[in-house]
């Protein structure tokens, strides 16, 4: 990213030094991301620019937090909103965004072995045990996953589930995350 800078100030900001026509006063944008962070969680707060010992540097406000929790919607009124079936409009949060996730990885997971099943109800041909282990395992990791993500109180801790972190050693590292990871067949 490059900026323009007339009189001290950042005129204009662009990603390609061939936007300028003049290429006097042009310098390379330095990021400051101290305040950024993660958009799955966050919601980054508007970019500036300031024009500081002959540096530009492109700094960020304040993140804020995304809803943890559903929330009905409501008008600038404060009325409620409602859809075309009278119903009380409910913006989803995090919690019920992730359960919705991991609802749709488990039923992805389980989608490969899903004719053993059908196969079971037409026919009476028996489920390979190791599929039928597989695929208990898939739920009950699946219901772990949804009451891990249920109990989280802050935005914070529901970003620490999926954060993978060193669960060895320096010279043997296994990485891992909170939330764990469903099993393979």
């Amino acid at each position: 990213m490059f900026a323009k800078v007339e009189n001290n100030q950042v005129v204009a900001a662009n990603s390609s030094r061939n936007f300028f026509t003049d290429s006097t006063g042009i310098y390379e944008v330095i990021y400051d991301t101290t305040n950024l962070k993660d958009t799955e969680f966050y919601y980054n707060g508007a970019e500036t620019f300031t024009f500081v010992n002959n540096q530009v540097i492109a700094s960020y406000a304040p993140a804020t937090a995304k809803a943890l929790n559903d929330v009905n919607a409501v008008d600038q009124n404060g009325q409620p909103v409602l859809d075309q079936d009278g119903k009380q409009v409910v913006i989803k949060g995090l919690k019920s965004n992730h359960v919705s996730r991991v609802k749709a990885q488990a039923s992805s997971a389980l989608q490969s072995t899903d004719w053993y099943v059908v196969r079971n109800a037409e026919s009476g041909a028996a489920i390979p045990a190791n599929v039928a282990t597989y695929r208990a395992a898939v739920r009950s990791k699946s219901n772990d996953m949804e009451a891990l993500i249920n109990a989280v109180s802050s935005v914070e801790q529901l970003a620490a589930l999926y954060a993978y972190v060193n669960t060895g050693t320096e010279q043997s590292p296994v990485f891992a995350r909170p939330l764990g990871d469903f099993p393979r067949l």
